[in-house]
């Protein structure tokens, strides 16, 4: 399991924010230099819409601390939910670095701070800086790797499986406390699972002994081979 810290060191600078993001991993630092230069801080209060899908994108976005909820909406007004960006995650890259509208909607799920990159000044600098091009292609790489696990966790896995590979990913304090990274009924619909599907897995896990609830909403991870066991090989059929 992912071990960290849940205190962190506030403010961070744009380039501690910029240096934590997965997506520009294979940058050098003359490049997040660049990319530092055309930061810009955004915050959001929790429950904030941050864009709108179908507008232009007004940047490419780094979350320095909250959680942001990234979801498409359906002509039908329905929702469903394709990211919770935390801390060093990013959302509207896609539509940044190539420049089209914007496919999806995000706001607040909590209080957010975030590092925007404008689009207008990346595309100029994408046109003139080849080295950034290629070196942004490694952190994409990564970015589509990251998808194409969580559809095949969604086509190939079954409801304890891909519960519990969510907690398996999840950061944990060494004492094994997960904060949910969201509400239930988010992650649920991010899983491509009724809310009551969800809330039934968790008390499962609970019955086994492989987690426990605290009253702070957060899950104590009680067996962590277990649960690691389950992330990777569960056969269960609980729909």
């Amino acid at each position: 399991m992912n071990i960290q810290s849940r205190s962190q060191k506030s403010p961070r600078t744009d380039e501690e924010v910029i240096r934590s993001c997965g997506l520009f991993r294979g940058l050098d630092d003359t490049q997040r230099a660049v990319l530092t230069s055309m930061a810009v801080r955004k915050r959001f209060k929790q429950g904030t819409p941050i864009f709108v899908q179908e507008e232009a994108c007004p940047g490419l976005f780094v979350v320095d601390h909250g959680l942001v909820r990234v979801f498409r909406l359906a002509p039908n007004g329905q929702q469903h939910v394709l990211h919770l960006c935390g801390p060093g995650q990013t959302f509207a890259e896609v539509a940044a670095i190539g420049g089209f509208a914007l496919p999806a909607c995000a706001d607040a799920a909590q209080p957010a701070g975030c590092v925007m990159i404008p689009t207008d000044r990346l595309q100029q600098e994408l046109a003139l800086n080849h080295q950034l091009c290629r070196q942004l292609l490694t952190g994409m790489a990564f970015w589509v790797r990251h998808f194409v696990q969580l559809l095949e966790d969604i086509a190939l896995r079954d409801a304890m499986g891909r519960v519990t590979r969510l907690l398996y990913d999840s950061p944990c304090d060494a004492s094994g406390r997960i904060q949910l990274p969201g509400a239930k009924k988010d992650l649920a619909n991010h899983l491509n699972l009724t809310s009551e599907t969800f809330s039934r897995v968790l008390r499962r896990l609970a019955e086994q002994g492989v987690i426990e609830f605290d009253q702070d909403r957060s899950v104590h991870v009680i067996d962590a081979q277990q649960l690691e066991q389950l992330s990777g090989q569960s056969q269960n059929t609980d729909q």
